[in-house]
């Protein structure tokens, strides 16, 4: 059984740990922990974990968050995967810093990567794992926020918030998306 991971971020030294590229930081560290390293290919960077008979195919676009549904696509064409396969991985501003929550369809909050999935898939039926980064922000700074550096307060747990996104990851594969909501949102 294959399952395509879609983390989403933005290409560029200018985004590497960002808000916005978190999707990316814990597709990174689950390749990591496996010594595995993404390769260039079309439309993004990709690896393959294999995981108790699983396969997980990493991916981060490089199509930049907006544009994320052409790589996401791709990919779920080219290994000939359903829908129920998908799992997305994005920031979210509603959610406060360090929340995950994982659903098994439903609206993209406003998130383009999300919308952008949406309309090239023709279905918003597709697993996300929301990544909360607050929105703690001045009227008018959205962008500024989201495209900055996480504070230092939140570098202190940023980590294992990132693990715990793995371990989710990794049991929507092995458990599926139900078993992994009960055991893991609201943690």
């Amino acid at each position: 059984m294959k399952y395509l991971i879609a983390g989403l971020g933005n290409i560029g030294s200018e985004y590497a740990h960002t808000r916005h590229n978190i999707g990316f930081d814990v597709l990174d560290a689950l390749s990591g922990a496996s010594n595995i390293f993404f390769e260039d290919g079309r439309y993004g960077f990709t690896c393959t974990i294999k995981l108790k008979g699983k396969t997980l195919i990493l991916l981060k676009p490089s199509t930049y968050v907006n544009l994320s549904g052409k790589a996401v696509d791709y990919w779920l064409k080219k290994h000939k995967l359903p829908i129920e396969n998908l799992l997305v991985t994005v920031d979210d501003l509603a959610l406060p810093f360090g929340v995950l929550r994982l659903k098994p369809r439903g609206g993209d909050a406003g998130h383009n990567g999300l919308i952008n999935i949406t309309e090239v898939l023709g279905t918003s039926n597709f697993a996300r794992l929301r990544f909360g980064i607050g929105d703690n922000f001045p009227k008018g700074t959205q962008v500024d926020y989201v495209l900055g550096q996480f504070s230092t307060e939140e570098k202190s747990t940023l980590s294992s918030r990132i693990l715990l996104a793995g371990d989710i990851i990794k049991s929507f594969a092995l458990s599926g998306v139900e078993t992994t909501m009960n055991l893991y949102n609201n943690k």
